[in-house]
């Protein structure tokens, strides 16, 4: 009797790069999210998701931090997503989480009204 492996056994090289992929892109992904809701926390924001709510909040404090956290959150993913591109095509070296979170935007809290 031939052995047969069934189709649903076999892991190729390519389910393990794309394996290793996702979770090299989840680390940095979870990183960056922390990273996001700690500047948030700064003030004390629950985290970056609920302090961009306050964008048009009447309170112009509440509403610049709001904006500028909003500006900010969509250039770090803007800029991590190209990067992270060039590091699944291999046009990068895989950097170190920490050495990566500090090649993001910076933020810098808008000046009181």
């Amino acid at each position: 009797m031939a052995w047969s492996a069934a189709q649903a056994n076999i892991i190729t090289s390519a389910m393990r790069a794309a394996e290793a992929e996702s979770a090299l892109l989840s680390r940095y992904s979870g990183a960056i999210q922390a990273h996001l809701d700690g500047k948030a926390r700064e003030r004390h924001y629950d985290g970056i998701q609920t302090a961009i709510t306050y964008r048009d909040d009447p309170n112009p404090l509440f509403a610049a931090e709001g904006a500028a956290l909003f500006s900010w959150r969509s250039a770090v993913w803007t800029y991590a997503t190209a990067e992270l591109s060039k590091v699944t095509a291999g046009e990068r070296d895989v950097p170190p989480v920490d050495a990566f979170l500090g090649e993001l935007p910076e933020f810098q809290w808008p000046p009181p009204p």
